[in-house]
Order: structure tokens, then C-alpha cells, then sequence
């Protein structure tokens, strides 16, 4: 029977990844963006250095858990590339578990399916800058189809699966009013998280030289998102 391969990562516990949940979390390989400021680059730049997470240990542990484990995080990388997608999610779904997916929402027919088949229980996708040139430089690709982006926001909104928009703060990609602008582009929508920037794992070395924003510069951000979502809050540590 077939069965997913290629998975790069594997965490049995975190409190972390999914607000309210004791979750799994798979790592997949591969990007169709190039973000400066990837933590995970490796997944992306030499997925092949990365040894593989034999699904049989993932399947045995999370059919052993189901009674501690609320549900399962895929990340990566990009989820919506790895050509197992479909198939990993069915797995999981045999197993009992809730679904959340991580994504740059760069393809949103795919996620309208996978939600439509009933596939995910939560979506949390990253809004990188405001939607012109400078997504570019937060991308690291610079033939970007901003309409792609911006179709998988209307179909978070207006979706009935629940989701986050994400933004990390990077220092030289993110300021006050980047967030006024991205804050513009989602109006509307539920929920909107601020994210701790951590250079030190940054794929690009500029980026591991800036230093993450402060206590008061994060409530400023966090403030001003609230113009225009209900719901703003920051996901990392005070500094």
C-alpha cells in the first residue's frame, strides 16, 4: 500500500505550533519561496542532507497517542508542494487527528480543495510584507503573482475552516507601517499573529546580524494591527 515518504522532520510533542492544542509536528521539504529570513532553509536549500522520518514510526506513535495528542501541524518547507500531500493528510485523518497546515498561500486552489475534502481543521498562512515589491525581497522571488497571495486570503476569510494570517517582524522588512499596510490588506478577517523574528538561524547572514524588536515597539505593532483585525496578538518571547 502506499504510503507518504520524504518527510524531514518529526516533533512528538509541542505546546507551540498550534494555540490550544498538544500537537505533532511534521516537517516537509522543499519551497517555492526563498525568504532571507528562513529558519528552516536547510528543508529548502538541501532537503537531501536531511535524513528521512520513516512514516511506520510516525503512524505507530501517533496511533498511540490519541488519547494526549489533539492533533497534527504539517509545516516545512511548503506543504503545499510535497506531491504526498493529499495522501499524508488522508493518513492522518485515519488516525483521528485534526489537521493544521502551515503555508505561504501561494496555492490557493489547492488548499480550496483540501478543505473542501473535508482535510483540514486549521490553516495558518504567512503574510510577508504589503503586496508589492517588497513581498519580492521578503519572498526572495521576484516573478511573484501577487493574485495567487491574495486569492488564498479571500479564501481564508470567507472560508468555514479556521485559520490565522502570521507576520514575522523583521526588523528591516517590517516597521509601523508595513503593518498598517498589511493590517489594510486583511481587513476583516478573524485573527492576525505578530511573530518573534529570530535572526540567528536566518538563511541569509545580513538577516542574522538584526536584532529582534522590543517589548514596547512589539506592543506599538500589535496595537496598530487592531485598527484593523479584533483579534492581533504576538506569538514569541518579550525582550
Amino acid at each position: 500500500m502506499n504510503k507518504p515518504n520524504g518527510i524531514k522532520g518529526f516533533i512528538e510533542v509541542s505546546l507551540l505550533d498550534w494555540d490550544g492544542f498538544i500537537s505533532s509536528v511534521l516537517f516537509l521539504p522543499n519551497c517555492n519561496f526563498r525568504c532571507p529570513f528562513c529558519q528552516n532553509w536547510q528543508l529548502v536549500d538541501e532537503p537531501e542532507k536531511i535524513e528521512d522520518v520513516d512514516w511506520t514510526i510516525i503512524e505507530n506513535y501517533l496511533r498511540a497517542k490519541t488519547e494526549w495528542i489533539d492533533g497534527v501541524v504539517i509545516t516545512g518547507g511548503e506543504p503545499t508542494i510535497y506531491p504526498q500531500l493529499r495522501l499524508l493528510l488522508e493518513e492522518i485523518k485515519k488516525l483521528g487527528y485534526k489537521i493544521k497546515l502551515d503555508t505561504n498561500g501561494y496555492n490557493p486552489s489547492l488548499l480550496r480543495e483540501l478543505r473542501e475534502e473535508g482535510l483540514l481543521d486549521y490553516i495558518a498562512m504567512d503574510i510577508k510584507a504589503p503586496f508589492d515589491g517588497r513581498y519580492k525581497l521578503a519572498s526572495g522571488v521576484e516573478e511573484l503573482e501577487i493574485e495567487r497571495l491574495k486569492e488564498s486570503i479571500k479564501l481564508l476569510i470567507q472560508g468555514k475552516v479556521d485559520y490565522e494570517f502570521r507576520t514575522t517582524l523583521v526588523p528591516s522588512l517590517i516597521t509601523a507601517g508595513e503593518i498598517k499596510e498589511i493590517g489594510k490588506a486583511i481587513r476583516g478577517a478573524k485573527r492576525w499573529v505578530l511573530q518573534e523574528y529570530q535572526p540567528k538561524s536566518a538563511r541569509n547572514e545580513a538577516y542574522r546580524q538584526l536584532k529582534p524588536y522590543k517589548k514596547e515597539e512589539v506592543e506599538y505593532f500589535v496595537s496598530l494591527g487592531k485598527e484593523y483585525i479584533e483579534e492581533v496578538y504576538y506569538r514569541g518571547k518579550w525582550r
